[in-house]
């Protein structure tokens, strides 16, 4: 039996007043206001589904900058959660920051540069005012979640060239579309940054989705990104809350997707790489 680690889930309090709103580009999400989903939902939803443990993604649309309610849900379920939080890194005290959330029992953060609340992809990503946080995730070996689309590539090539050792998770793929089919002409720009070895990618519903699109279909996606990075650098992410599935459906759907490949590849992709990430999930006792 395969083990189950989502590497991308949010989490939502009923209590605006503990947890007051305050999400990056100004207004909350539509699917955070239509399907908020608190931790104690959250771990009930994984139970459903099979999922064994999470990590738990700061909802940046929700909360901006302010990790406490990620914090609480770690907290409280410190068998089955792991925490990212979201962070300024063009803000002068970025470091402190980070190193508050770390010691406030969270791991690795998130960079927001588009989304629901933000569309386009920010041109902040590789300002030089980011590197002390770049810096500081290299020298102590923490991963940046990164939320971005394919124009923000070349900028993280130039990162990656200054802080090699950095290891960066792609939330859905940088927002791929590979409805143009094989070989996937419009998606080498991605396919390219299988060239530095920090470089993981982060299959979520919205990658899968689009795989189905037009010439492409989600075996022949699949099998490419394979191909290119390899099960060790590919980690599953239901996106749940933000996808409308629930995560049960969300979790088949991906089986289903993957259904073809080699169980150790398998294996990889719904666990393996995620604890190679997050090295705490490898940790946790789950009854």
């Amino acid at each position: 039996m395969i083990e189950i680690f989502d590497t991308h889930t949010h989490v939502i309090s009923s209590d605006p007043v503990r947890y007051p709103v305050a999400p990056v580009g100004g207004h909350q999400s539509s699917w955070s206001i239509a399907r908020p989903v608190s931790h104690p939902e959250l771990i009930r939803a994984m139970d459903a589904a099979g999922v064994a443990k999470a990590v738990v993604v700061q909802a940046s649309t929700v909360y901006g900058h302010d990790n406490i309610y990620v914090v609480e849900a770690v907290k409280a379920h410190p068998d089955r959660f792991v925490g990212v939080y979201s962070i300024d890194a063009l803000a002068p005290d970025a470091v402190e920051k980070i190193a508050y959330w770390q010691d406030q029992g969270l791991f690795g953060f998130r960079l927001f540069t588009t989304g629901t609340t933000l569309p386009g992809q920010q041109d902040w990503l590789g300002d030089e005012a980011s590197f002390p946080a770049w810096a500081y995730a290299e020298a102590n070996g923490i991963p940046v979640c990164l939320q971005m689309t394919m124009d923000g590539l070349p900028k993280l090539r130039m990162l990656l060239e200054r802080f090699p050792k950095v290891r960066v998770l792609l939330d859905h793929l940088a927002r791929v579309d590979p409805s143009d089919g094989p070989p996937y002409a419009a998606a080498a720009a991605l396919f390219d940054m299988a060239a530095y070895p920090g470089v993981f990618l982060k299959l979520t519903n919205r990658t899968l989705a689009m795989a189905a699109t037009g010439a492409s279909t989600s075996v022949d996606f699949v099998s490419k990104v394979l191909a290119t990075f390899g099960a060790s650098r590919i980690a599953w992410g239901s996106n749940f809350p933000a996808a409308e599935e629930p995560l049960p459906e969300l979790l088949a759907e991906a089986k289903a997707a993957l259904a073809g490949l080699p169980e150790t590849d398998q294996r990889m992709i719904f666990s393996g790489t995620a604890a190679q990430i997050y090295p705490g999930l490898k940790g946790m006792v789950h009854a």
